[in-house]
């Protein structure tokens, strides 16, 4: 059945698996940051979980490496046009270290904040379900320092602002407080298949 553009919505590019306005970057992976790439070892490197959690939990470098490892493999989608196919990550399920600290039944939203002291807000729900990782290799290497190395908070179904470089830790609240792109005119949520890129889209 030949289907007009007139019942398909808004154009995408010839992979179906672009969302709509994206392109893609094959070979190219763009290095865009809203911060100086800091000196970050991983020896010096901490993730923390607080808020309203049972347990709130700090874990070093080794400390995070006993949890247990997830990985996952797919695309990237960036809110300036591109995506990029067949990444592959490794790390932690953000569900292994929200296990641990038990964050309230009011609990909706968090502050994800890196240790530059960017930060980007995002719905619990995004987050749980094995949706988010806590990711320190690319390809089976160590994620490198200009992609949010030695560790990277990793929500792939969504605009990669929200996937916080040099990861310090998630603050868990019951209400949505916008963080650094968010109040700068970015949409609270961003879905790259609704087109989420700014405020009132």
């Amino acid at each position: 059945m030949h289907i007009t553009r007139g019942f398909t919505g808004r154009p995408r590019g010839a992979d179906p698996g672009l969302p709509p306005g994206q392109y893609d970057a094959r070979d190219d992976w763009p290095v865009l940051s809203a911060e100086v790439t800091p000196d970050l070892a991983p020896a010096d490197w901490t993730f923390r979980v607080d808020g309203l959690v049972h347990e709130p939990r700090t874990w070093d470098w080794e400390q995070a490496h006993r949890l247990p490892p997830s990985a996952y493999e797919g695309a990237i989608h960036c809110v300036t046009s591109w995506s990029k196919f067949g990444m592959r990550f490794s790390g932690v399920s953000l569900d292994a270290f929200l296990d641990v600290v038990r964050p309230y039944g009011s609990a909706t939203h968090a502050v994800a904040y890196a240790h530059t002291g960017y930060t980007t807000s995002l719905p619990l729900a995004d987050l749980t379900g094995g949706r988010a990782w806590i990711a320190w290799e690319y390809d089976g290497r160590p994620l490198a320092p200009e992609h949010g190395g030695p560790a990277r908070l990793l929500v792939p179904h969504l605009y990669f602002w929200k996937s916080a470089k040099w990861i310090a830790g998630l603050r868990i609240l019951d209400h949505d407080e916008p963080g650094f792109w968010e109040q700068n005119g970015y949409h609270q949520r961003g879905n790259p298949w609704e087109e989420q890129r700014y405020a009132g889209d």
